[in-house]
């Protein structure tokens, strides 16, 4: 398969007039294809670049794309022509911050304010000398944070949010709690409504994963508590059989 990390696929939005989209994580895996082979392939709304996962409390900011490229070399600045080329043909590219390793977090509101000013410099409208993905301006922030630690995130998106008024576009913010309703660590930040599209993780969660755990009531759950601008997605892993076709 050309993506192995995680796939996000919509089943239900009523505000959204195609509500067939799909969003994928890419930049985890080494063999899964280029970032314009990902939307050359007519599959995707969303493509997710992941992941920034060093941040905050006083780190230098830092990506992960396994083995895409070396951000200390600057060469991940080649992708800033796929990143253009996505977008032509309507696809969203957003940068998501933390995943399942890394060291990441935010100690204090001006952390979280500074984070903000980071992202906005370096990966959104600002126009840094430094931009580890090259001149490209992406459509907006994901947060996949899985550490535990909810402090600040609240605050991170609303900083983020108001760069919206400022650009000349949207930024687009996205979230990928766990299933387990409220999720550990991005609950206050969900509590903001600032969120455009929630992709919840249904897997490695036994309780709220599909088989053998509530996933229907888990998918009720968040869709009744939670308020986007745009949708809620179905959260699977992008290899291997997760859900029965009927």
């Amino acid at each position: 398969m050309l993506f192995t990390v995680s796939l996000f696929a919509m089943a239900t939005n009523s505000a959204d007039p195609n509500p067939l989209q799909i969003a994928v994580y890419w930049g985890q895996n080494g063999n899964e294809g280029t970032l314009a082979d990902a939307c050359s392939s007519g599959l995707y709304a969303y493509v997710m670049v992941s992941f920034l996962s060093t941040f905050g409390k006083g780190q230098t900011p830092a990506l992960s794309l396994a083995g895409h490229c070396d951000p200390s070399s600057g060469d991940c600045k080649a992708f800033s022509s796929d990143i253009t080329t996505c977008q032509s043909v309507g696809v969203k590219v957003l940068l998501s911050l933390g995943g399942g390793a890394g060291s990441y977090g935010l100690s204090s509101t001006t952390d979280a304010q500074s984070v903000a000013t980071y992202l906005w410099g370096n990966y959104l409208g600002g126009n840094s000398s430094s931009r580890p993905l090259g001149h490209a301006v992406l459509d907006g922030i994901d947060f996949d944070i899985e550490t535990g630690e909810s402090a600040h995130y609240d605050e991170l998106a609303t900083f983020l949010s108001q760069y919206s008024a400022r650009g000349k576009k949207k930024v687009y913010l996205t979230a990928a709690p766990q299933c387990p309703y409220p999720d550990a660590s991005l609950a206050p930040a969900l509590k903001t409504g600032l969120f455009d599209n929630v992709w919840v993780q249904f897997y490695n969660n036994p309780e709220c994963e599909y088989p053998g755990g509530d996933l229907l009531g888990a998918w009720n759950t968040w869709t009744s508590s939670v308020r986007v601008s745009g949708g809620f997605y179905l959260g699977v892993p992008g290899a291997g059989s997760f859900l029965p076709p009927t």
